[in-house]
């Protein structure tokens, strides 16, 4: 370390690097409290010269997957296990094309959580908390947006389309304790205009509109602007004679609100009518590939988050027939929509800026119940991960010889938060205040500790 003899700065050569290569700490004055302090200080600004992710895509598998019969085959699984584009590396039969994709892939298939039934594990993975009566906990997809900002008038977070059971699950993915501009704009159904190119009865042929961006019939973008116009003036008047401060946070909706509605880049956004068939094709013409299809537009135009579900409700709880469900929808649905979700933003140069996460609530039992059918199990499981400047082709922790519980490297969703938080160039570390006065971490993960990103793959 050099040290400048400048007497008119004395202290102000030390920078924080310098700090952490000292030897003797009590040298400087500096104790072992302020050191860890200065070490967390240069580890978040690191993180964030390095970062690379601008957005991220969850796809969202509702009910919870089997990992033995997808990313972590296992002999309890009926379907065989091949080989993948990494050596060593192998994928359930039923993926053969995310299997040639494993380069660009990264599996933890060692998640650990605590919820064994569906709200609540939803809950667990959305927030990294239990519920809990007296708290309502921030949504890491409503954490991103707010730390990374809006881009442009496109809605940061946009879930597409709703939560398949219903209004609580939705209340998941909100933001709480933080503004209600980083709760998700929840849209339709994508896939629920009728398919280019056949033909319809009048009556019948209804245009796919986001209800919060499509203005009511007989009132035009002009008619908009001249009663805009007008409400500033009464606006103005009533202002002069009582300022309040909640006139700013009205004002903050209401220019976002604006924006969305009478910007074409984002009605465009919405619009998958401008892609080509064969691109909504190799999607899927079903609800899974056009949300996923959706979600890439969506991110293109600046969307900082989008959750992409798209499966009937509970579709991945496959509690009877497992092998069948696997084989004759789930499997193929997933091996063609994601690995076409992938390839998009590889050919488009979005995979660096964007990471693609895939999970559900939890995993699912080793063994086959009575009905041929595998039950909810948060002991140990599988999520992927890809781009953003995650490290493809990596495996992070094991599974024991069933695909039962973790038997090497456990890894906490305050892990996995602090890992996508890293990526993007956000500090894990932070916490955000509760309004009954106690500290949230954004990245808690066990015994209210914090995350720690998984190095393997950031």
């Amino acid at each position: 370390m050099v040290i400048k003899t400048c007497k008119k700065c004395v202290g102000g050569h030390f920078n924080r690097r310098d700090f952490l290569r000292v030897g003797s700490l009590s040298f400087l004055g500096v104790n072992l409290t302020q050191f860890l302090q200065l070490r967390r200080a240069l580890a978040a600004e690191e993180s964030v010269f390095k970062a690379k992710a601008q957005a991220c895509i969850l796809v969202w598998l509702d009910g919870g997957p089997p990992q033995m019969d997808t990313f972590d085959p296992k002999p309890s699984s009926a379907f065989k296990p091949i080989s993948t584009n990494v050596d060593g590396i192998q994928f359930s039969e039923l993926l053969p094309k995310l299997a040639q994709r494993m380069d660009k892939l990264a599996l933890v298939r060692s998640m650990h959580t605590g919820e064994n039934n569906h709200l609540q594990g939803t809950h667990f993975v959305a927030t990294g908390h239990s519920p809990n009566p007296a708290m309502k906990f921030p949504s890491f997809s409503s954490i991103i947006t707010k730390e990374l900002g809006q881009r442009g008038s496109i809605p940061p977070n946009v879930m597409v389309p709703a939560m398949p059971k219903g209004k609580l699950y939705d209340e998941v993915f909100k933001g709480h304790i933080i503004s209600p501009a980083h709760d998700p704009l929840i849209i339709p159904d994508p896939n629920a205009a009728p398919p280019d190119g056949l033909i319809y009865n009048d009556e019948d042929l209804k245009p796919y509109e986001i209800p919060d961006l499509s203005l009511p019939k007989g009132l035009s973008h002009n008619r908009i602007d001249d009663r805009l116009s007008m409400l500033k003036m009464v606006d103005g008047f009533f202002r002069n004679r009582l300022e309040k401060a909640e006139f700013s946070a009205m004002d903050t909706f209401t220019e976002q609100a604006l924006k969305m509605i009478v910007t074409p880049e984002v009605r465009s956004a919405f619009d998958l009518s401008q892609e080509t068939e064969q691109t909504r094709q190799a999607y899927g013409r079903d609800t899974v590939g056009q949300s996923m299809l959706l979600a890439r537009r969506l991110v293109e135009a600046g969307s900082r988050f989008v959750t992409a579900g798209g499966y009937a409700a509970q579709a991945w709880d496959t509690h009877d027939t497992n092998d069948t469900k696997m084989r004759d929808t789930l499997g193929p649905t997933l091996d063609r929509s994601l690995s076409a979700l992938i390839d998009d933003l590889d050919q488009r140069g979005m995979l660096d800026s964007t990471i693609v996460m895939v999970m559900g609530e939890f995993g699912r039992t080793a063994d086959l119940n009575i009905g041929g059918g595998r039950d909810h199990w948060p002991e140990c499981w599988t999520a992927m991960l890809a781009g953003g400047g995650i490290r493809g082709g990596q495996v992070v922790g094991a599974s024991d010889e069933r695909g039962a519980y973790v038997a090497d490297r456990m890894v906490t969703m305050g892990d996995l938060y602090a890992t996508l938080y890293k990526a993007m160039g956000i500090d894990w570390n932070k916490t955000y205040m509760h309004p009954i006065g106690r500290p949230v971490k954004i990245a808690n993960s066990n015994n209210d500790e914090t995350g720690e990103p998984l190095h393997e793959l950031v």
